[in-house]
């Protein structure tokens, strides 16, 4: 059944007859109520522009600072809808009525067309690449949307409120922007001439409960032998780096692995925009902050680092680590704050040291190369490294611990990892999830904290599909 037809049959339920939606012509005829649809079509977008300009003169529809005053002035709205409608003689269905007020209120309080999808707890990226054309990703997977903004001005609109909510701009002068929603959404834009096709929008939602380690089992994430052994690790005192690509899912094993941090430790956590969810009380979030319109006011990870080290931490949580930030971190890590964590963009273990010695290197201090290492090897304990597969799953491919420097080289042992096949048939990825064998070099440290690490761990095999 269409659209139009759905729309039909709703209206029929209602009232009892046929309502004229799929009966009059239109100019052209709506196919239904769907903000885009509705967009495409001169009238209803008229129509639409002239309530806006008459609600715009009316304060009680500004002044409404509740969601729920927000829809008592619904009816209102809809009100203004037939007014206007009969002015310029054009006939609306009831149906057309309620949705166009649903999209008032949606201009007026939201974000347009992209408000539906931002109230989708399905959605986790929404991908707008000029006003026309608007990606979203569900479950892994990128889909192109059939929603559209009126224009470039209408999309530039809702930008302003956008950057308003967060107290940022973005503008000629300063072409690209990086912040947060109040929800908690984290939202880029960069806009001409830096974007050659037009403005460029993404924002990256989060899931208002953060997923649970018995979710993540249940999802095919970990097994529950990994688990144990990361929870076991993080109550030891491990310091942990998660690595992966964009979108592997980093920020969520790193909150998994957070909120396994002992309530009566005092942690404290630094973003470039605060991503995490710490289910702890005691608990202090820092977040950097970008320079004013005259380029001075910036407060770098780098310094709320140094500043968190004098605010009696026991526990460090870096968002992400990457820049000069990195020195501070791995002293951090070997003077006292055991057992703190951070992510890091990599494609493997082995990468993920590359990557910080070049970070390193890159800060402007001058040490040797051998001298690099052994602060890595000194400072982290367990590299987690996360990846997407190419059926949109994520995943813990390894664990892998970090045992010392040989030869001027960083020894890296796996303990568990992910053996991948894809099938083409299917389009699913199928593979095991394994113990290597292998017991970690640090088991001091966990029988230090009065835990004992079961032989079990180390020898399961687990099929996953």
């Amino acid at each position: 059944m269409g659209i139009k037809e759905r729309l039909l049959q709703v209206e029929q339920n209602r009232t009892g007859h046929k309502d004229s939606v799929a009966e009059r012509p239109l100019e052209p005829a709506p196919k239904g109520v769907k903000s885009q649809e509705i967009a495409k079509n001169s009238t209803f977008v008229e129509i639409k522009k002239r309530c806006q300009k008459k609600a715009a003169d009316d304060e009680a529809f500004y002044k409404a600072e509740s969601n729920e005053t927000r829809q008592e002035l619904r009816p209102r709205l809809e009100t203004l809808v037939r007014e206007v409608a009969h002015e310029m003689r054009y006939p609306l269905s009831e149906l057309e009525v309620r949705q166009l007020g649903v999209e008032l209120l949606d201009e007026i309080y939201g974000l347009g067309p992209i408000e539906p999808l931002m109230a989708d707890p399905t959605v986790s990226d929404i991908l707008v690449n000029g006003f026309d054309q608007i990606y979203v990703e569900r479950a892994g997977k990128l889909e192109l949307t059939d929603i559209t903004f009126i224009s470039e001005e209408h999309l530039r609109n809702k930008i302003d409120r956008m950057l308003y909510l967060t107290g940022r701009r973005v503008d000629e002068s300063s072409p690209l922007v990086d912040a947060r929603l109040p929800d908690g959404s984290r939202i880029n834009i960069i806009i001409p001439p830096l974007a050659v096709d037009g403005i460029c929008v993404s924002i990256r939602r989060f899931p208002d409960q953060h997923l649970r380690a018995k979710d993540m089992i249940s999802l095919g994430t970990m097994t529950e032998q990994m688990y144990q052994f990361l929870e076991m690790s993080v109550r030891s005192g491990l310091n942990m780096i998660v690595c992966g690509g964009t979108g592997s899912g980093k920020t969520t094993t790193l909150n998994m692995l957070s909120g396994l941090i002992p309530e009566d430790e005092r942690t404290v956590t630094i973003e470039d925009s605060a991503e995490l969810r710490m289910q702890q009380t005691h608990v202090v979030r820092l977040e950097t902050r970008p320079p004013n319109a005259e380029g001075v006011g910036e407060v770098t990870q780098r310094e709320l680092l140094k500043n968190a080290l004098r605010m009696r931490p026991d526990r460090i949580v870096l968002g992400e680590v990457r820049g000069a930030e990195v020195l501070d971190m791995l002293q951090a890590m070997n003077t006292g704050h055991e057992g703190s964590l951070a992510t890091l963009h990599a494609n493997s273990p082995r990468d993920c040291i590359a990557r910080l010695e070049l970070m390193i290197n890159l800060s402007g201090v001058d040490i040797p190369a051998t001298s690099i290492r052994k602060q890595i090897a000194s400072a982290i304990d367990l590299i987690i490294f996360v990846s997407r597969g190419k059926d949109g799953r994520r995943r813990v491919e390894s664990i892998t611990e970090v045992t010392g420097v040989e030869e001027e080289n960083v020894v890296l042992q796996e303990l568990f990892t992910f053996e991948s096949q894809f099938d083409e048939i299917t389009g699913r990825v199928r593979g095991r999830f394994k113990a290597t064998g292998i017991r970690p070099s640090s088991s001091a440290k966990f029988s230090a904290s009065g835990l004992k690490l079961p032989a079990s761990l180390f020898t399961f095999s687990q099929d996953v599909s």
